[in-house]
């Protein structure tokens, strides 16, 4: 079902630098995590420019409920962390399915919200910073097909056909949750580095893009009213919608038919910071290599250049990857990819422009192959991969400082020969 039936889903190893003295290191540095806000195009942690290095790992709370995989989210921070990582993005929504944390409109499973505070304390534990994205656009773990379902069904009716109610509900008990570990409530935790209302918003029954641009506006002005705290995000792909002048910067003619416009969604005063996703080989009937690395470099600088120019804030690419099911996959091509990507963002840190960090998409630990999609890494396994996530930590580093949470990762990570 089209989302035009307006369904408001949500208000609901190694770089060697053999001198560590041009690696800024601030030794009397507290550990204790401040909130990230944003400067204009750039984001700001303790007075200081932040621009980061991390990743993707969707799965974190619907393990932490479960005892046998429950250890899977310490191994997979601590190797962030080790890697000189700082951001993580994951769900923050799991709705009807299995491990659901809401059971139906409005109810939620106490077990599996304690997995998210676990999630989040863990998180602290190791100086990594979340961000939490509310609801999936797709159908994987309940998304908004599960409340059309909910909104169909009888003893539901009275919340309203659209689902308004419970879906207000969802943000707010999501937001004012209070952690049972750290007793420290979601809207006041600056582990959380932002919420992102939607992964990968569509509504292709509305190509205008007005549906779906009343409905970031309405969600995003919630959000805000209960949490001051913490930026906010979209969740966007960054296709240019059917009016903009950047048309030809989009993969192929249908992205501008999606519903959805990069500056027009991004722009809107309740939207701290932009997000853009890199998937050159989903988007483009081009099979040619050489052809998707120029779309993703051009892609990049782009929306770099709105940031700076027209939306005046961070652009976050809080997705990229490679699939391995391309006829032509090799891990090199992967990594090449990836340096690109990593480049861009480097190069955009050395001139404090917009491009603020990347998120691969996505990171496992051993014993998750039911799991994989085709575009899972396990970081550690292929030493010249571990490379590039490792060099791109300590070359944001270099230019910015360390966080106090890397610095004893980067003292190791970054002086290796």
């Amino acid at each position: 079902m089209g989302c035009c039936t307006r369904l408001l889903v949500l208000p609901h190893v190694w770089l060697s630098y053999t001198c560590l003295f041009d690696l800024w290191i601030n030794l009397e540095g507290d550990t204790k995590l401040s909130f990230v806000g944003r400067n204009g195009s750039q984001f700001i942690v303790d007075g200081k420019p932040f621009y980061f290095n991390g990743w993707n790992s969707y799965w974190m709370m619907d393990h932490a409920a479960d005892e046998s995989t429950k250890p899977r989210i310490r191994a997979m921070l601590q190797a962030g962390a080790k890697m000189g990582l700082t951001v993580c993005r994951t769900w923050a929504f799991n709705d009807g399915d299995y491990n659901a944390l809401q059971i139906a409109p409005g109810r939620f499973n106490e077990r599996v919200f304690r997995a998210l505070d676990h999630v989040i304390a863990e998180s602290r534990r190791y100086g990594i910073r979340l961000i939490l994205c509310l609801v999936n656009n797709l159908q994987a773990y309940g998304g908004k097909t599960q409340y059309v379902k909910w909104a169909w069904k009888k003893e539901y009716k009275l919340l309203s056909t659209y689902i308004i109610l419970p879906a207000t509900f969802n943000v707010m008990t999501v937001l004012t949750r209070k952690n049972s570990i750290t007793g420290v409530e979601y809207r006041d935790d600056p582990t959380i580095l932002a919420w992102e209302l939607i992964n990968e918003p569509r509504c292709i029954t509305d190509k205008s893009g007005d549906t779906l641009q009343e409905w970031i506006e309405e969600m995003s002005s919630f959000v805000k009213s209960i949490d001051r705290n913490h930026m906010l995000t979209v969740g966007l792909e960054g296709f240019y919608g059917p009016k903009s002048s950047k048309l030809t910067v989009n993969p192929e003619f249908w992205a501008a038919d999606v519903g959805t416009d990069f500056i027009r969604n991004s722009k809107i005063s309740t939207v701290d910071f932009a997000s853009v996703h890199i998937y050159p080989d989903h988007w483009t009937h081009n099979p040619d290599f050489e052809y998707k690395l120029k779309f993703v470099y051009k892609w990049m600088l782009s929306h770099i250049e709105d940031g700076d120019k027209e939306l005046k804030k961070p652009v976050m690419f809080t997705e990229f990857g490679l699939s391995t099911e391309n006829n032509d996959f090799t891990p090199t091509q992967r990594e090449r990819m990836y340096k690109v990507i990593y480049d861009v963002i480097y190069k955009s840190a050395l001139r404090n422009k917009a491009g603020a960090g990347a998120l691969v998409w996505q990171f496992l630990v051993e014993g998750m192959e039911d799991f994989n999609d085709d575009f899972g890494i396990i970081p550690w396994k292929r030493p010249s991969t571990y490379k590039l996530f490792t060099e791109q930590s300590c070359r944001l580093a270099r230019v910015q400082g360390a966080l106090p949470s890397q610095l004893g990762y980067l003292r190791r990570l970054c002086t290796r020969s």
